[in-house]
């Protein structure tokens, strides 16, 4: 199995009242954030088999926004072991129950997915992996431990795509 671990993206500043943080939504930049890795999975001609996210509003939007653009059409499972309070024990459980599948995306939030993301790829779990908002890892789960395949976030897909934008031909008029 593929996994491919998602942080949320960027839904501004955290609230002090967490019943209110709950439902914080995702922001301007943010929603970029998901384009790009959205166009970042289509070009590597990505397909999941099964999105699943945390269920904080930050994180379903990603989920959602990242799934449509990558023409999912099934429904979003929605775990508390994605969520913020999640335990690795209770991702690992998780894992175990997607392995059916061939490629699954799971969204949730830091401090618990490089947690996660270290409990799949080190025998000893310990691992300080840096995911910044909207950022992206694939995990190759068929082995033990897991295989880190690829790690990126949107600050590295706009400077790609920005590079990309640009014309590359020489300029030729004569003033």
């Amino acid at each position: 199995m593929n996994l491919y671990i998602l942080r949320h993206a960027s839904a501004g500043t955290r609230r002090p009242n967490p019943a209110i943080d709950v439902k914080r939504p995702l922001d301007k930049e943010g929603k970029e954030q998901c384009l790009l890795v959205a166009n970042y999975l289509n070009a590597l001609r990505v397909q999941f088999d099964l999105i699943a996210s945390s269920p904080l509003k930050r994180a379903l939007q990603t989920a959602s926004l990242v799934g449509t653009e990558l023409a999912y059409d099934s429904k979003i499972l929605v775990t508390d072991a994605l969520a913020p309070s999640g335990s690795v024990a209770g991702f690992q459980h998780l894992v175990g129950q997607l392995s059916r599948y061939d490629n699954v995306l799971v969204v949730g939030h830091n401090p618990n997915l490089p947690q996660f993301l270290g409990a799949l790829t080190c025998s000893s779990g310990r691992t300080n992996v840096r995911l910044r908002k909207g950022a992206v890892a694939r995990v190759d789960c068929s082995v033990r431990p897991g295989q880190l395949i690829w790690l990126t976030d949107p600050r590295v897909l706009r400077q790609i795509y920005s590079s990309v934008a640009k014309s590359s031909r020489r300029k030729t008029s004569r003033k």
